[in-house]
C-alpha cells in the first residue's frame, strides 16, 4: 500500500522556515475515519468526557502526520516504514481512546457498537504529488466531491510546486496549483429556489465588523469544548469577543460584542485565510499555526455580511438562545463531500460557486467565500453529539425534514482583496492563498466551514422573525432600511446633525438642526424615515399666509428636536426670515439670553407680541444682533441720564 504512495512522491527533508516541522511527503496524507460524525447519540452526562476524547483523536492524527513529514527520508528508503512506525502506533492510540469513549457512554447509557472498527487508518495518496498533472488532474486526489473545474488552473500550473517541496504551500502541506480554478471558465450554476405564496421573504442583517481587532485562536468551543487547540487551525472571530474553548454559556451571554446592535452577542467564526508569502505570523511556532502547517500572512476580510433570510415555503420561528450550528466539514478531504457546504466565487461572478476549488478572479474582482447555514431545527436541542443532527438543510423547495421547523437561515458572505496567484511559478510572483485546516487536510478548499452560536437577545431575535415573516428588510447592516421596525433604525442619527451655520438661512429652512431639506437625499437611506411625523414642509421656511413673518425659521419647535444654539446668530442675510437675530431681539425685550437658549424662534418679535405690535411695521431688531441694537440705543440712554441729572441738580438748587 505505502509503496504505491511514495513511488512518485517528491520529498524535502529540510525543516520549513518558521516552523518546527519538516516538509511532508508530496503524495501522502493520513486518512482515518471520523468518529465524531458516527456518534449521533451520546448521553448528556457523558458529553464532556467524550468531547475530550474526540479531541484527543484529532491530536493523535496531527502528531502522526507530523511524524510522517519528519520521517520522509526513512520512508523513501523503506516503504513499509510508514505502516510500521506511523500507522501502527496511531491505530493503537486510537483503539485505546475509542475504548475510553465507549466506557464513558456505557456508564450512563447503552454502549455504542462497532466503535473499535473506527481505529483503522491509512497513509493515502493526496493527489498533491508533483507529477505535473494536466487539465482535470486535480480530480485525482480530491475527495470525489464533484470536481467542477476540471483543472482550470491550467495543467501546467503544477510546475509551481517545484521548489515548494512536495505538497506545496509555505509549510509544505498545500495548497497546490490543482486547488484553483479560473472563475471565468466555470458555468453559472446557482439556482434560486421557487418561492410560494406563504413564503417568508424578509431579511435581517447584523453588522459585526471584519475582525479588524485581530481576535484569533485555534479552539473550537462547539466541536471541542474545554480543549485548547481543539481545531488545530486558527479561526477569525467576530461578534462575541469572549469565544474560546472554555467559554461557558453565561460568559458568552455577558460578553462584549463587535456587532453594532448590542443585542447581538452571537459568535461567528471561520478558519482564517492566509497568503503563502513567507510571512511569519504570531502563531508561526505555535500549535494550530506553523507547527501544524498553517503558515503565512493572515488576511483580514475586506467585508463580512451576516444576513438572516426566510423560508421559500412558509414562516420561520425563532432560533433558541445558544443554538450551535456548524456548516461544512473541516475533514471533508478525507471524509468525503457529504457535509461539505462552503462555496467560493468572485465579485461579479457570484452566479458561479465552487466547492472544491479556490477561485482565480480577474483583475478588479475580489474573492468571495459564502456559508449557507442549516435552517431547519429539531425543535428541542441546541446541540447534538455530532453537532449536526439537531439541524438540517431544507430541501430545494424549502421543505424541512419531518419533525423539523424552519428558523432564520444565516448566510455569511466574506470578501477578500487578494490577487489571483501565479500558478506557473508556484506563487512566487503572486502568492497562493488558502484557508487554515487540520494538517492532514492539506488546506483543501472543500474543507472550509463556518460556526455560529446564537446569542441574540430574545427580543431582538423576535424582531428578526417578525421582520422576515412580514417581508421587510431590517437590521443594522440592511442597506435599504426601508422599514423603521424590525430592529433596524440604528443608523438614523447622522443626518440629523444641525446645519453648521445658522447664517445660511433658507436652504430649506435648516434652522432645525439639520433636518434634511426636501427628501433627505443624502444619508443612509433610513434618514428619510427618521421622523416620519415631521413633514418636510416645516423645514424650508415656508411662509404660511396667515403667520407673521416666516418666523418659524427653522422651525424646530414642532419637530421636538430643537438644537441648541450652536453659535451666536450672524447678522448677515436675515432679511425677513425671522432669523435667529429676531429671537435675540426678543431676548432683549424679555429675559436676556435665556429666551434664545430655550426656544430659538419662539422668541421672535411676532411671538413676543410687543415689538411688532407698535404699528404693523417690520420690527427693527431684525436687522441686527444684541451688540448692534445696543450701540443704537446707547446715545439715547446717555442723553436721558443727563436730562435726569439736570432735573435733580435744579431741584436741589431750589431747595437751598
Amino acid at each position: 500500500m505505502a509503496a504505491n504512495v511514495y513511488a512518485s512522491a517528491t520529498v524535502d527533508d529540510a525543516p520549513v522556515e518558521g516552523t518546527g516541522q519538516a516538509r511532508v511527503l508530496g503524495g501522502a496524507t493520513i486518512d482515518c475515519p471520523d468518529v465524531a460524525t458516527s456518534l449521533t447519540a451520546v448521553p448528556e452526562q457523558a458529553r464532556p468526557e467524550v468531547d475530550k476524547e474526540l479531541a484527543a483523536l484529532d491530536e493523535q492524527i496531527a502528531q502522526a502526520y507530523q511524524r510522517l513529514g519528519e520521517s520522509a527520508g526513512a520512508v523513501r528508503q523503506d516503504a513499509g516504514f510508514a505502516d510500521d512506525e506511523i500507522v501502527g502506533p496511531l491505530e493503537e492510540e486510537r483503539s485505546a481512546t475509542l475504548e475510553r469513549i465507549a466506557a464513558a457512554i456505557d456508564k450512563v447509557g447503552d454502549r455504542p457498537a462497532g466503535l473499535d472498527e473506527l481505529a483503522a487508518c491509512a497513509v493515502r495518496d493526496s493527489g498533491n504529488a508533483s507529477g505535473r498533472p494536466t487539465g482535470g488532474q486535480d480530480d485525482g486526489g480530491q475527495d470525489g466531491g464533484g470536481q467542477d473545474g476540471g483543472g482550470q488552473d491550467g495543467g501546467g500550473g503544477q510546475k509551481g510546486e517545484q521548489g515548494q517541496g512536495g505538497n506545496g504551500g509555505q509549510a509544505g502541506n498545500g495548497p497546490v496549483a490543482a486547488d484553483y480554478a479560473d472563475i471565468e471558465s466555470v458555468r453559472p450554476d446557482v439556482v434560486e429556489p421557487k418561492v410560494t405564496k406563504g413564503a417568508s421573504r424578509g431579511t435581517f442583517t447584523s453588522s459585526c465588523g471584519v475582525n479588524e481587532n485581530g481576535l484569533f485562536n485555534s479552539d473550537n468551543v462547539i466541536a471541542a469544548p474545554g480543549v485548547s487547540n481543539g481545531a488545530h487551525h486558527f479561526h477569525d472571530y467576530i461578534g462575541n469577543q469572549s469565544t474560546n474553548a472554555f467559554s461557558s454559556d453565561e460568559e458568552l451571554a455577558k460578553a462584549d460584542t463587535s456587532c453594532e446592535d448590542r443585542g447581538d452577542r452571537s459568535s461567528y467564526y471561520w478558519p482564517v485565510l492566509r497568503l503563502q508569502n513567507g510571512t511569519q505570523e504570531q502563531d508561526a511556532n505555535s500549535p494550530g499555526g506553523g507547527i501544524e502547517g498553517n503558515a503565512g500572512e493572515i488576511v483580514t476580510p475586506k467585508e463580512v455580511t451576516l444576513t438572516f433570510v426566510g423560508n421559500p415555503r412558509g414562516e420561520v420561528t425563532a432560533m433558541p438562545r445558544l443554538l450551535r450550528i456548524i456548516t461544512g466539514d473541516a475533514k471533508s478531504f478525507v471524509n468525503g463531500p457529504a457535509n461539505a457546504n462552503a462555496s467560493w466565487s468572485c465579485t461579479g461572478f457570484e452566479d458561479r460557486q465552487l466547492k472544491d476549488k479556490y477561485p482565480l478572479c480577474p483583475q478588479g474582482s475580489d474573492v468571495v467565500r459564502t456559508f449557507d447555514f442549516q435552517s431547519c431545527w429539531d425543535g428541542r436541542n441546541i446541540d447534538s453529539a455530532n453537532h449536526r443532527t439537531h439541524m438540517a438543510f431544507a430541501d430545494a423547495d424549502g421543505t424541512c425534514p419531518s419533525g423539523f421547523r424552519p428558523v432564520p437561515q444565516l448566510v455569511q458572505r466574506i470578501v477578500y482583496d487578494v490577487d489571483a496567484p501565479s500558478l506557473d511559478d508556484g506563487g512566487r510572483t503572486t502568492p497562493l492563498f488558502a484557508v487554515d485546516s487540520f494538517p492532514e487536510q492539506l488546506h483543501k478548499p472543500v474543507t472550509d466551514h463556518g460556526d455560529f452560536i446564537n446569542v441574540f437577545d430574545e427580543d431582538l431575535m423576535q424582531e428578526m422573525v417578525d421582520c422576515i415573516n412580514s417581508g421587510r428588510t431590517c437590521g443594522v447592516g440592511a442597506g435599504g432600511g426601508e422599514e423603521p421596525g424590525g430592529g433596524e433604525p440604528q443608523e438614523p442619527q447622522e443626518p440629523q446633525e444641525p446645519t453648521p451655520s445658522p447664517g445660511a438661512p433658507d436652504e430649506g429652512g435648516n434652522g432645525d438642526g439639520g433636518e434634511q431639506p426636501g427628501d433627505g437625499a443624502e444619508g443612509p437611506g433610513d434618514a428619510e424615515q427618521e421622523n416620519p411625523s415631521e413633514p418636510p414642509a416645516d423645514a424650508p421656511g415656508t411662509e404660511e399666509p396667515g403667520t407673521e413673518e416666516p418666523v418659524d425659521e427653522g422651525a424646530t419647535p414642532e419637530g421636538g428636536e430643537q438644537p441648541e444654539v450652536y453659535a451666536s446668530p450672524s447678522a448677515e442675510d436675515d432679511t425677513g426670515a425671522g432669523g435667529r437675530t429676531g429671537s435675540n431681539d426678543a431676548d432683549e425685550g424679555e429675559d436676556g439670553d435665556e429666551a434664545a437658549q430655550e426656544t430659538p424662534g419662539a422668541g421672535t418679535p411676532a411671538s413676543g407680541g410687543d415689538a411688532s405690535a407698535v404699528d404693523g411695521t417690520e420690527p427693527q431688531a431684525v436687522t441686527g444682533g444684541l451688540a448692534e441694537t445696543g450701540t443704537q440705543l446707547w446715545p439715547a440712554a446717555a442723553g436721558a441720564v443727563l436730562v435726569i441729572a439736570g432735573f435733580v441738580v435744579l431741584r436741589r438748587v431750589r431747595r437751598t
